[in-house]
């Protein structure tokens, strides 16, 4: 990703909290030198010093096949909005767009048995909606076992991880919290969330 320095960002935490915050993301890979890409909710976990992702996606969605064992990006994104020149004091300025975006890079780990499927789909549970995990212990088993057929579980060992917030820090502090207050007044919410980014 091409980060200039004024957008640069290196806390990790604030990273991780990120993508916990924004956590459908998109995994990017390649067949034939053709990008590939599934949109899909994401689990962050730390190991030790490890960043792991985990998801599961339809196996009637081939680019599973594509992807075990290789490199792949994942990539977190939003909030996003467009930046009038007319936020600044100085007439010689030109339109922008503000956002935040996290790229992961890190090799896919496929999981194959269906204990480490079920425990994609409980940890996916668990983070999306804990209140289901007693439903889904009442589902059928063969019902279950179908499920399980029909996908592809999977992590995503972080090996790179790159941060990006473009938040007018280029521009004089004035100019700042003029956008800052025209997003933070905005009756969109994802308008809102940047403002207070910034």
């Amino acid at each position: 990703m091409y980060i200039p320095k004024h957008f640069k960002q290196n806390d990790r935490k604030k990273s991780i909290a990120f993508m916990n915050a924004y956590n459908f993301a998109i995994v990017i890979s390649a067949k034939n030198e053709l990008p590939l890409a599934t949109h899909l909710p994401f689990v962050i976990e730390e190991r030790e010093n490890e960043i792991v992702l985990i998801s599961h996606m339809s196996k009637a969605n081939e680019q599973w096949k594509t992807i075990s064992d290789k490199d792949v990006l994942v990539i977190f994104s939003e909030p996003h909005a467009y930046i009038s020149p007319s936020l600044y004091e100085q007439q010689q300025n030109v339109p922008t767009w503000n956002y935040v975006s996290v790229h992961a890079y890190g090799k896919m780990n496929i999981l194959e048995s269906d204990e480490e499927k079920l425990s994609v789909l409980h940890k996916q549970m668990q983070s999306f909606e804990a209140g289901f995990i007693e439903q889904f212990r009442t589902l059928d088993k063969k019902y279950i076992d179908g499920l399980l057929k029909g996908i592809v579980a999977f992590e995503v060992n972080i090996s790179n991880l790159q941060a990006k917030e473009k938040l007018n820090q280029n521009k004089s502090e004035k100019d700042r919290l003029n956008v800052k207050k025209h997003l933070e007044e905005s009756e969109e919410e994802m308008k809102r969330a940047l403002g207070k980014m910034i």
